[in-house]
């Protein structure tokens, strides 16, 4: 299967939103559930389509994603030798999402922009301040995003 068909089978599986494209909601709805690889995917789609002043904020969200999915392999995996060392691209992703998202603060489409970046830059200092030795990400505790009236 194609990745446009299967992010398009997985967009269909999501609940879906009025107010804005599922790609968009489908971001939150797979991020919120821990799935931050297809939060990622999904996201993207929107991503190389966009042809409006939106373009940074979703790469934003797509580097966050990413961060996501780094701190998710290296705790499945703390001893591998790829997945082991993923905590420097994580806290790296999170500073550039964090960037990429600065102009869209304090909010934009329904998204706390500014909590947001606060997270991911206190993600990356725990990260730094921690030597690259311990992981904030933890699956009992996962973290939420939320689109706001």
């Amino acid at each position: 299967m194609k990745k446009s068909d299967r992010i398009s089978a997985l967009v269909g599986q999501l609940p879906a939103g009025d107010a804005f494209d599922p790609h968009y909601t489908g971001y939150f709805a797979c991020f919120n559930a821990g799935r931050y690889y297809e939060a990622h995917d999904v996201l993207e789609h929107l991503w190389l389509e966009c042809r409006d002043g939106n373009a940074l904020f979703y790469k934003g969200l797509i580097q966050i994603a990413g961060a996501f999915v780094h701190l998710q392999k290296q705790h499945l995996h703390p001893h591998h030798p790829k997945h082991g060392r993923r905590l420097r691209p994580a806290e790296r992703l999170f500073r550039l999402g964090a960037e990429n998202l600065a102009a869209f603060a304090p909010r934009h489409q329904h998204l706390d922009v500014a909590a947001l970046r606060l997270r991911c830059e206190r993600l990356a200092g725990e990260i730094i301040s921690a030597d690259y030795a311990l992981n904030p990400w933890h699956p009992a505790h996962l973290p939420q995003l939320e689109l706001l009236g």
